[in-house]
């Protein structure tokens, strides 16, 4: 079963695994099409568990190809449709315990986190990759504080909800925090 195509994969179902293949880009050569599809396949993968490692659910992987990823189907419902003030703040715990461990998610999104059980998953690695900086940190931060704003008319109470779980479980916290403040004019006055 088709679950979503994005512009860099397919993810389809089978059974109970998840199955995500990076597709080809016919723009490059196939030689160096292949090698950049296996290098972020493998990150994506590396990445997935490191954060599982850390604290943060996410599906488990079950094998990789060269260009394919096998992982658990998380059953639950998009993070978007069922979010609330508490969650908000155990999102910002698991950001927390991932930036804790250096990555870096680049797509945190509530569309990219799975209620199930009880717990908050994060889903699709894609775009993450390893980095300690505040500048990397608060971008993230700032992407999901978009996305608050964009599909949540409490917003501002799910951005201190998050604000205060975030803080529990990261102890730079308060220094991203400040650096989305100053993203955020950029992006203002650009």
């Amino acid at each position: 079963m088709y679950l979503a195509r994005g512009a860099e994969a397919v993810v389809t179902l089978m059974e109970n695994t998840v199955i995500k293949e990076r597709i080809p880009k016919n723009y490059r050569l196939r030689e160096i099409d292949e090698r950049i599809r296996k290098e972020r396949t493998r990150a994506e993968a590396r990445l997935i568990s490191e954060a599982r490692r850390g604290g943060v659910p996410t599906p488990i992987i079950y094998d990789i190809q060269d260009f394919r990823i096998e992982m658990q189907y998380i059953e639950g419902s998009p993070l978007k449709h069922v979010m609330n003030e508490k969650m908000s703040n155990k999102v910002g715990q698991l950001v927390g315990r991932l930036h804790s461990k250096g990555i870096i998610h680049g797509d945190l999104t509530t569309s990219n986190m799975i209620f199930s059980n009880d717990r908050i998953y994060l889903i699709d690695f894609g775009l993450s990759y390893m980095d300690n900086t505040l500048e990397a940190q608060g971008v993230d931060v700032h992407v999901l504080f978009q996305t608050f704003e964009s599909t949540h008319s409490n917003h501002e109470k799910l951005i201190a909800s998050f604000c205060q779980g975030y803080r529990e479980s990261f102890v730079s916290a308060d220094d991203v925090i400040e650096r989305v403040k100053e993203i955020e004019k950029r992006g203002r006055y650009a």
